[in-house]
């Protein structure tokens, strides 16, 4: 299964705080790779049973868990950098909105690990798109992750029939693992203040 897998460094790694634009970029990168996997491949193995592995190796549905994982997470972290930015600008005086920097950099990068052409241009404009409509001063304040709990839902392969019958856990498993990761970057960031 590793293979299926984002080859991102031990999302384990340990901030002991996050002192610069660099350890931004590295946390949201990974947490946003973390999130995704554990998220969709969860839900997948849950919803498949013991024929998982079967399922997993089969050529057609592999190629189909691989554009979802792509397309759920660019979704992720344009959440997670929206997040991060208007947490740091309302709660912790930061005057610079890098965002779209720090997103460009990291889905770029991204290109090296197999993110296609035709996904890093639709999330790049998906990005922008939402960057002109967003409040920074209060978006970190009204269900940021939204928009990665939807991608999961409407990306996962599985049968529309079935993915009705489960959309509240599957939104409320990655809303879950984002309240994890928001508490993460509030303890890394306690000390951080921007003058």
């Amino acid at each position: 299964m590793g293979e299926y897998l984002f080859p991102i460094e031990k999302v384990s790694s340990y901030f002991k705080s996050i002192k610069s634009k660099a350890d931004l970029q590295k946390f949201i990168q990974q947490r946003s790779a973390h999130v995704t996997q554990t998220t969709l491949y969860g839900y997948l193995k849950t919803r498949i049973g013991v024929k998982y592995t079967a399922m997993v190796d089969d050529a057609v549905f592999s190629k189909s868990i691989n554009i979802a994982k792509w397309n759920i997470y660019m979704i992720a972290i344009a959440d997670c950098t929206f997040y991060t930015f208007s947490y740091l600008i309302s709660e912790k005086n930061l005057k610079e909105n890098d965002c779209k920097k720090i997103y460009l950099n990291i889905i770029e990068k991204e290109k090296e690990n197999g993110l296609s052409d035709e996904v890093y241009l639709k999330a790049k404009q998906e990005f922008l798109n939402r960057y002109e409509k967003i409040d920074f001063n209060k978006y970190y304040l009204d269900n940021p992750f939204l928009e990665s709990c939807t991608a999961l839902y409407n990306w996962a392969p599985i049968a529309d029939e079935l993915k009705i019958l489960d959309k509240e856990i599957v939104l409320n498993s990655m809303r879950l693992k984002w309240n994890l990761k928001i508490d993460e970057f509030k303890k890394l960031t306690k000390n951080l203040n921007f003058n």
